[in-house]
């Protein structure tokens, strides 16, 4: 079997923040700008607190079958959970979304090179 990547996307918004939660968030949103996202092992999150509670945390996974993109979403969520948990914000509304890069569409770049074109 061939290893596939999968690309976890796990949504929610923050909830019951104290104004020093959000003073830290502030604080730290240059670090957390949607334009510095990335998807990767140990999670990249994403927020804009000053605009709206959402956040997003990107996750890269991988597993040998396709089952695996299942646990790997559990894997994401349990990591975002714990990363908000641990720092005392609250969330709801969590949800995920995951992707499995095998079977993702090739781009026009990628279908050229493939049929051996430049």
């Amino acid at each position: 079997m061939t290893a596939r990547t999968f690309r976890i996307l796990v949504r929610g918004e923050f909830d019951g923040l104290g104004p020093e939660q959000r003073a830290e968030l502030l604080a730290r949103a240059a670090e957390h700008v949607v334009l510095r996202a990335a998807f990767t092992r140990e999670g990249h999150l994403s927020y804009d607190i000053a605009a709206r509670p959402a956040f997003a945390f990107r996750f890269l996974d991988s597993g040998e079958a396709e089952e695996d993109i299942l646990e790997a979403t559990e894997r994401a969520e349990s990591a975002a959970k714990r990363w908000l948990t641990e720092r005392g914000y609250g969330f709801k509304k969590l949800r995920s979304q995951a992707e499995d890069l095998s079977q993702a569409p090739l781009g026009k770049r990628q279908r050229r090179a493939a049929r051996g074109g430049r």
